[in-house]
């Protein structure tokens, strides 16, 4: 029987620690992650990352206004006095992130106050049209992540000091889609 609800999966999740967290990754990357549902592994992986190294996390869950279902939303991330929301894309085909799940954390970011950053996380990386929409997204800051930059977090254990990096880089250079392999951690 595999995990059903928002609270399995997080009570799961829980359970890694960096060395399991690679493990799913793995797992992940050969497309064999039994238990988690299409996309859920990968997006509990990325934040469980946030939460092993320091980050306060706010699992998956729905947002309701006026009485309907407005908004679901991947997780929120608070690290080194950012704010950040959360779409993590895991596609099956291996095809790259196109506009749309830009555009919507972009609406969703309208309703926040403007310091709070989106961050899309995709194993398969980004279509051109998707990076060229990050870069016209501000004021609504959208940084982008693909596969190999969390890949490198889970082996470095460190993914709070790339977000900051990637945040500094953005703000210094414009760049929402800089990818933090570029620049070594010591």
């Amino acid at each position: 029987m595999g995990l059903t609800s928002a609270a399995q999966y997080e009570n799961a999740i829980k359970s890694f620690q960096w060395d399991g967290l690679r493990s799913l990754w793995n797992q992940i990357e050969n497309r064999y992650t039994p238990n988690w549902d299409s996309g859920k592994a990968f997006e509990y992986t990325v934040l469980r990352a946030f939460e092993l190294d320091g980050a306060e996390v706010k699992w998956p869950y729905r947002v309701k206004l006026f009485g309907e279902e407005v908004e679901q939303i991947d997780g929120v991330i608070y690290s080194g006095g950012l704010s950040c929301l959360v779409e993590s894309k895991d596609f099956a085909d291996k095809s790259n992130v196109d506009i749309a799940p830009i555009a919507k954390l972009r609406n969703q970011l309208l309703r926040r106050p403007a310091s709070t950053l989106g961050l899309v996380f995709s194993r398969t990386g980004f279509t051109d049209p998707a990076r060229h929409l990050s870069y016209f997204s501000l004021p609504q800051t959208i940084l982008l992540w693909n596969g190999e930059e969390i890949k490198y977090a889970l082996e470095k254990e460190i993914i709070c000091e790339l977000l900051t990096l990637k945040y500094r880089v953005c703000v210094e250079d414009g760049l929402p889609d800089y990818d933090v392999r570029e620049r070594e951690i010591p």
